[in-house]
């Protein structure tokens, strides 16, 4: 069974940085991955994509603040988060699709697969 695993949600101080790790289980293919975030009484937004040769996307909130990428072999997928700020705070959720190797979506209707979330709680 397929399954994402994300790690490294934890608290933090205003400035503060954070690295998120998401884990594909059951499956040895690289595809199109992404973080996205939902804030408490907010929609799902996506933040950031990566695709099989390393091409990133971000949401223009955090451009220049997260950087997304993938270990060697293009299975582990992170995200550096730095400078962090109250409004960065939500679930993080790992998200993949497996047919789509380029061009990843861009909306996050589009994804089809989905990890548990991990919490990130910014404080000021």
């Amino acid at each position: 069974e397929f399954q994402l695993q994300e790690s490294g949600g934890d608290s933090a101080q205003t400035g503060g940085s954070l690295r998120l790790s998401c884990a594909p289980n059951g499956y040895d293919g690289v595809f199109c991955m992404a973080w996205c975030r939902q804030a408490p009484g907010m929609d799902r937004e996506a933040v950031a994509s990566i695709d099989t040769v390393g091409t990133t996307t971000y949401a223009d909130s955090v451009k220049g603040q997260f950087t997304i990428s993938k270990d060697s072999a293009g299975h582990t997928m992170f995200l550096q988060m730095d400078s962090l700020k109250p409004e960065d705070t939500g679930m993080y959720y790992c998200a993949a699709h497996r047919q789509r190797f380029r061009d990843c979506p861009t909306t996050r209707s589009a994804w089809r697969e989905w990890g548990q979330g991990t919490q990130v709680t910014v404080s000021s």
